[in-house]
């Protein structure tokens, strides 16, 4: 017996049944950088249960910087912002990686001609420690973005390289400590790339990379 109105699923017999609705609920928003922030990129790690935030520090010369958040019930609260490098970041992307524990921002350097750059970062408590940054395409590199592979424990960064015909590029890194270090680029694309975002499919072991094809 249905009620007037009701929500109802269509079974595979042909008849259908009741449905309850699921009641959805979101927190309330909190402040993180109190000035105009860009190119944002957030990351969860999965260790320290905490969720790590990348942006360009307008208010601060445009800095790439990362904040700590720690979520409660339905809000969270940060830690104190810390740059990453004194430098204008933009393109920013962040990842986790599980196998070492770090941290993972890719980003271009505007302030050196737009080189693809990354640097690995360490939560501990509300904040974050930052290594070297590496260079990873010395061109000019946007679009980035990165992903895990935990099969392989590899980093990987998807770009388009304005300094190869503005080819779909990817490169894969290897963490080490406080570093990272990277392979050989490689096409993907053999035009211009751009809006791309790519994820690692862990039941086939594959990278996969969306893109738009201009």
């Amino acid at each position: 017996t249905l009620s007037s109105g009701q929500t109802v699923a269509l079974k595979t017999n042909g008849q259908v049944e009741a449905i309850a609705a699921v009641a959805q609920s979101a927190g309330s928003p909190v402040v993180f950088e109190a000035a105009e922030s860009n190119w944002v990129a957030s990351t969860f790690d999965s260790v320290n249960n905490k969720v790590v935030i990348a942006y360009s520090d307008n208010a601060n010369s445009n800095y790439g910087t990362a904040i700590v958040g720690t979520v409660s019930g339905s809000s969270i609260s940060f830690g104190t912002p810390v740059v990453f490098q004194t430098v204008y970041a933009r393109h920013i992307s962040a990842i986790f990686d599980s196998t070492n524990n770090k941290i993972i921002i890719a980003y271009s350097n505007q302030s050196s001609s737009d080189y693809g750059t990354a640097i690995v970062g360490t939560v501990s408590g509300t904040s974050i420690s930052f290594g070297t940054a590496v260079v990873y395409n010395s061109g000019s590199t946007y679009f980035n973005s990165a992903t895990f592979d935990s099969t392989n424990n590899k980093v990987v960064i998807a770009y388009r390289d304005d300094g190869n015909s503005q080819y779909g590029t990817a490169i894969v890194g290897t963490v080490s400590g406080t570093t990272i270090s990277f392979g050989s680029e490689v096409v993907f694309e053999t035009a211009e790339a751009t809006e791309i975002s790519s994820t690692y499919d862990s039941t086939s072991g594959k990278i996969v990379i969306a893109y738009r094809d201009k």
